[in-house]
């Protein structure tokens, strides 16, 4: 299976999840540290804008990448932002394509860097089968990706660097936490990711 088969994948199992919110919901906790779930479905969102546009050629325009508030249609912009990148990554030649992905460097160094397709695709992969499970869990429902989503995603999430980045306001990821070698696969991705899998939402 390909990249683009197992992204699509996870991208869709996040749209299952998330069409299970309502706007009751969007105050919710998250497992990502001080953001709601509106928060985090307004981040979700305009990285699947960012990403669609990388693919198309115009990832360098900052102005893909900002997050705006959704208000009280944020599953439905969600699910539209889900189709658009899907579509991009489908589209004919995608994979000799470079992405130019701006978030993944430090503002002082201006443009950012390039990346092959599937290693770009890869990024986005590993980001929205952990945020499928974010959104599971502000919702007190279970997620579990099926086992071969979950072999894909370990040698991506050991690429992930594990440094001061994960510390700075509006990272995807946390520091690492420990987790028993015996544990579950999905559960040690969650864990080197900063996600205790143990999370429960405080309402």
């Amino acid at each position: 299976m390909n990249i683009q088969e197992l992204n699509n994948r996870a991208v869709r199992a996040s749209v299952d999840v998330v069409a299970r919110a309502t706007v009751d919901d969007l105050g919710r906790p998250t497992p990502c540290a001080g953001w709601t779930l509106a928060d985090l479905l307004a981040h979700m969102t305009v990285q699947h804008h960012g990403f669609a546009a990388a693919a198309r050629g115009a990832g360098a325009d900052l102005a893909v990448w900002k997050v705006r508030p959704l208000g009280d249609d944020a599953v439905p912009l969600y699910i539209k932002a889900a189709e658009d990148v899907l579509a991009a990554f489908a589209e004919d030649g995608v994979l000799e394509r470079e992405f130019t992905l701006p978030e993944f460097t430090q503002p002082e160094f201006g443009r950012g860097p390039v990346f092959p397709a599937a290693q770009a695709i890869g990024f986005h992969f590993i980001d929205y089968l952990v945020h499928a499970w974010d959104v599971a869990r502000s919702l007190g429902v279970e997620f579990t990706p099926a086992s071969d989503l979950a072999e894909a995603a370990w040698p991506i999430t050991l690429a992930v660097p594990d440094d001061e980045r994960r510390t700075r306001p509006g990272a995807a990821f946390q520091p690492s936490l420990p987790a028993p070698g015996d544990a579950p696969r999905f559960d040690r991705i969650l864990a080197l990711l900063g996600r205790s899998p143990t999370w429960e939402p405080r309402v």
